[in-house]
């Protein structure tokens, strides 16, 4: 039987869906129990200053799906994650702000911090241009080369 090891570094992921909280929670509360640092990444995708002003997502005019629109949007989504993870007692040892495809961030943090455990938040629904165009869970636990944790919505 291979012998398990602790987990020293956590990487958690964030964006501004209502999954976002209790993901980064769960990591928090799981790097309290194993005194392991946490870093939490929020990937964003840029935007012109004038569409960052008026972020065209909000009138639905944006099909990237599973992204974060515009740093000020990353900003935000990163100080409630700290919040969170404040709350919950975790060392945040990195709040990164990266640009570019989550998936791809998560997984770059994740071996370039050495880190044992991976969190993402998955919805169970998925649309069928997430089924075409893959999700950032689906990618992660594809090309993650730690331990993966998926959390999921609770049940309404």
């Amino acid at each position: 039987m291979p012998s398990m090891t602790d987990y020293r570094i956590i990487v958690v992921g964030t964006d501004d869906s209502s999954l976002a909280e209790p993901t980064v929670a769960r990591a928090a509360w799981l790097a309290k129990r194993e005194d392991a640092d946490l870093v939490i990444v929020c990937a964003y995708s840029a935007l012109s200053r004038r569409d960052e002003a008026k972020n065209v997502a909000t009138a639905g005019g944006d099909v990237r799906i599973d992204e974060v629109l515009g740093r000020a949007a990353a900003s935000e989504a990163m100080s409630r994650a700290v919040a969170v993870a404040s709350e919950e007692g975790a060392t945040v040892a990195a709040a990164l702000l990266l640009e570019g495809e989550p998936a791809a961030a998560l997984i770059k943090t994740a071996k370039e911090r050495g880190a044992e455990l991976l969190v993402i938040g998955a919805r169970h629904d998925r649309s069928l241009t997430e089924r075409l165009l893959g999700t950032v869970a689906t990618e992660v636990t594809k090309r993650a080369t730690c331990d993966v944790l998926i959390v999921r919505p609770t049940a309404s």
